[in-house]
C-alpha cells in the first residue's frame, strides 16, 4: 500500500524483453537501506517487486510482467524514461496523500496542459468505464501520484499541480498527447461495487 507522494525519480538505465517480462534496471536517489530485494516500490504508479538491488544503492531492476505491459504504461518504458517512485507504508508511516494500492485500473490522456503562477493545470480524459469513479474534489493516482480532482466533465476531468509537486515528480515533464497511469480512488471503487449488489 502507498500514499501517492512521490519520494524520489529515477530513471530506467536499461530495459529488455525476457519471455512475456520486460526486466528494467531503475537508477535512484532512494537511499540504499530503503529499497531491498523482495520489496515492493510503486514505479510511476505499478507496484512492482525489487529482483535485484545493487549494494551502494543507486540502483534496482524489476520485472513488469504481462498483465502490468497490458493494462499500464510500462509498455511504453524506453532507455531514459522517468519514474515516479514510492516505497510501500511501514507500520506508523504518516498518511499524506490517499490509499494508493500500485494497481492499476486504465491509461488516461492528456488532452490539455494550462500553466500559470508557477501551477499547470491539466486535463484529462480517463476510459469511459472509469468516468463513474472520478468525482469532484475525490481523489486519484495519475503516474503514482495523489491529486485531488477539480472539474468533471464527462470522460474529462482536471487537476492542478503546485510548484512542489511539479519539482519533484516526472509532472513538469508532462505534455499533451502523453499517458499517464490511472487509479481511482479505493473507496470509490467499493462504494459504486455496493450500489451494484442492492
Amino acid at each position: 500500500m502507498f500514499t501517492g507522494l512521490i519520494s524520489a525519480v529515477g530513471t530506467i538505465e536499461s530495459i529488455a524483453p525476457r519471455g512475456e517480462l520486460k526486466h528494467a534496471r531503475i537508477t535512484s536517489p532512494v537511499p540504499a537501506d530503503e529499497i531491498t530485494v523482495g520489496a515492493s516500490v510503486a514505479c510511476s504508479g505499478p507496484c512492482l517487486t525489487v529482483a535485484a538491488c545493487g549494494a551502494d544503492g543507486t540502483w534496482f531492476e524489476v520485472d513488469a510482467g504481462a498483465e502490468t505491459l497490458a493494462r499500464t504504461t510500462a509498455r511504453n518504458w524506453r532507455v531514459g524514461t522517468r519514474l515516479n517512485l514510492e516505497r510501500s507504508l511501514k507500520i506508523g508511516d504518516e498518511l499524506g496523500g490517499h490509499m494508493v494500492m500500485g494497481h492499476i485500473d486504465g491509461v488516461a490522456k492528456i488532452l490539455g496542459v494550462d500553466a500559470f503562477d508557477g501551477m499547470k493545470r491539466f486535463t484529462i480524459e480517463a476510459p469511459p468505464h472509469l468516468c463513474r469513479f472520478i468525482a469532484v474534489k475525490g481523489s486519484v493516482a495519475l503516474d503514482g501520484c495523489s491529486l485531488t480532482v477539480n472539474e468533471v466533465n464527462g470522460e474529462r476531468f482536471s487537476i492542478l499541480l503546485i510548484p512542489h509537486t511539479l519539482a519533484v515528480t516526472t509532472w513538469n515533464e508532462r505534455k499533451v498527447g502523453d499517458e499517464v497511469n490511472l487509479e481511482v480512488d479505493l473507496m470509490a471503487r467499493y462504494a459504486a461495487r455496493l450500489l451494484e449488489l442492492d
